[in-house]
């Protein structure tokens, strides 16, 4: 066959079909079908750790209910290796980021400890039937090198629940259950093999009305290790040494448990509090200075009203320092999240950015006042505006009794005040007074957290200062003339400051000139002085000079002064 009939062959012929191959999806190690697994996990490990040892003490639990253990036993087994199947699917973080490629996965968990605890506890033990029976459920304790997995469900669960304080004392509890499920099978095991009823120790013979029932075995085991874990006491003296044994270690792991038990309780009480201290202001303090400094009982009494109202209606003055760990961005996203619908009503911040909102909205201050408090007076300088989150304000006449208007939730006030506008008549003073009728929370601005944000937004600067000049004109509080003048008094400003910037600048460039220029006079001079010393040198020696030299030389019994004078020592001295 020639190669052009070959190739025609090849286009002629269709492609073979590719069958693709629908792999398990990569599931991330803090996503909630991974969390959904590990709860999924607690139950055979939990039955396991529960239900085996049970059997291996108690022979009547495992003889009657045989058909059912082994439905369980491999039920348990089938979701032991789907586990190791999710593990070799499960990614991990690398530098930060979620790592999806299933070689590295699976090359990760290969050289763990992890995996070879997982194949260790699938071990098929259970073969071992064949030659020793199938009521021999010890073989089966392999199954317990899988609790690492009950360990972090109940991690994972404590970080995602609402209530983690309460799920640390249900873990405690747990823990303790199983502690004394096991020292009940064991003690009964070990009646059983001492002998039933051979003294007052150990549990007595089954051949007595009523002993012969399991769960009078159970209870009656899980009651007697409970009284020695406990402490309690009231339990019979042991007879023999294995009795001794088994009580010295009972005491022992009740010691333990006990610290264990304390340390746990007040570290759950430690965190209450600290949860407390941090949501809610801390009024004993307060409450002992007011005493000390003899303040009257009816402002005491408000105080305290205002703080019992913080803690009924779990009212939170302190968001900013709760949230302060958080990184900024998630915090702003937090605070966005509970503040930005609030914020957007205040007409002056309609249609802004929504990065200058976020802005914003970090620096809300949320307070609370009490029955009858005033929030502003009139006449009072405007250093913040106010929105109403909930509650009802009047606006009241000086007297305090006359209302000329009530403000509910979703409103504002003062927010011109905080705004430097031109023209305002009434400058930065309050203009009514507002008193609470009731408890009421209200969110705080103040003008320097505006004037920060808004230094690095003007366009939107300029945008709410026309949007505040729009409402003064509604209200006939802008004086036009003043706002002019006062435009006119700034042009001209800036007008001056730009001569006097023109006027240093030419200065600065002047001195800079003479600078130069005496820099290269210096030049210059230095030079010049260098050539002439240069000159100098090469001048001739005149001839009286040089024998004036040689003649005044100093020789051997001579001396030269200082004036080139040579003395000779005499009868009265040197030189004379």
């Amino acid at each position: 066959m020639s190669q052009d009939s070959k190739v025609k062959t090849t286009e002629s012929s269709p492609p073979a079909p590719s069958k693709a191959r629908k792999s398990l999806p990569v599931l991330d190690p803090s996503g909630d079908y991974y969390y959904w697994w590990l709860n999924t996990m607690v139950v055979p490990v939990m039955y396991n750790l529960i239900i085996v040892i049970c059997r291996a003490c108690f022979p009547d639990l495992q003889h009657g209910y045989l058909v059912a253990w082994f439905v369980l036993d491999y039920m348990s087994d089938l979701l032991y290796l789907l586990d190791i199947i999710v593990r070799f699917h499960t990614g991990f973080l690398d530098q930060g980021i979620l790592v999806v490629d299933k070689g590295r996965i699976a090359s990760r968990y290969v050289c763990s400890w992890s995996f070879l605890l997982d194949l260790a506890s699938l071990v098929p033990t259970d073969l071992v039937y064949l030659r020793l029976g199938p009521h021999t459920p010890t073989l089966r304790l392999n199954r317990f090198l899988r609790v690492p997995r009950l360990f972090e469900a109940f991690d994972r669960t404590e970080t995602r629940t609402a209530y983690p304080n309460a799920f640390r004392i249900a873990k405690l509890m747990l823990y303790i259950f199983v502690v004394i499920h096991w020292n009940s099978c064991l003690y009964f095991a070990l009646s059983r093999y001492l002998g039933f009823g051979r003294d007052a120790w150990v549990y007595p013979d089954p051949a007595q009305p009523g002993f012969e029932r399991l769960r009078r075995q159970y209870l009656y085991s899980f009651y007697f290790s409970t009284l020695i874990l406990t402490t309690v006491g009231d339990t019979p003296l042991p007879a023999r040494e294995e009795e001794y044994l088994f009580m010295v270690g009972d005491f022992l792991l009740a010691v333990m448990g006990f610290a264990t038990i304390m340390g746990s309780m007040s570290s759950v009480i430690y965190n209450m509090n600290t949860a407390d201290a941090a949501f809610y202001p801390d009024h004993a303090l307060v409450k002992k200075y007011m005493k000390l400094q003899h303040v009257n009982r009816r402002l005491e009494r408000r105080v305290i009203d205002w703080y019992q109202h913080l803690q009924i209606n779990k009212k939170m003055t302190n968001e900013v320092a709760i949230l302060q760990h958080l990184p900024e961005r998630l915090r702003a996203e937090v605070a966005v999240s509970v503040h930005l619908s609030t914020l957007s009503r205040v007409q002056i911040f309609q249609n802004c950015e929504a990065s200058l909102l976020e802005e914003l909205v970090l620096k809300l201050q949320p307070q609370t006042y009490s029955p009858g408090e005033y929030v502003c007076r009139k006449g009072d300088i405007g250093r913040e505006m106010y929105i109403i989150r909930e509650g009802q304000l009047a606006v009241v006449a000086d007297d305090g009794v006359t209302q000329y208007a009530v403000l509910g939730a979703g409103l504002y006030f003062g927010e011109i005040s905080i705004i430097n506008i031109k023209g305002n008549m009434s400058g930065n003073r309050r203009t009514a007074n507002i008193k609470s009728l009731g408890y009421s929370d209200l969110f705080c601005l103040s003008k320097e957290d505006l004037r920060e944000v808004l230094s690095e937004y003007p366009q939107a600067q300029t945008v709410m200062e026309e949007k505040g000049r729009e409402i003064l004109l509604k209200m006939n509080k802008l004086d036009v003339n003043a706002e002019a003048a006062e435009i006119a008094l700034q042009e001209a400003t800036e007008s001056r400051l730009r001569g006097l910037d023109q006027q240093l600048d030419d200065l600065q460039t002047k001195f800079a000139r003479l600078l130069a220029e005496l820099e290269s006079s210096a030049l210059k001079i230095a030079y010049r002085i260098e050539r002439l010393e240069w000159q100098t040198r090469e001048w001739p020696v005149p001839e009286d000079l040089a024998e004036a030299d040689d003649e005044g030389e100093p020789g051997e019994g001579t001396s030269k002064d200082g004036e080139g004078r040579t003395g000779q020592e005499g009868p009265l001295g040197p030189g004379l």
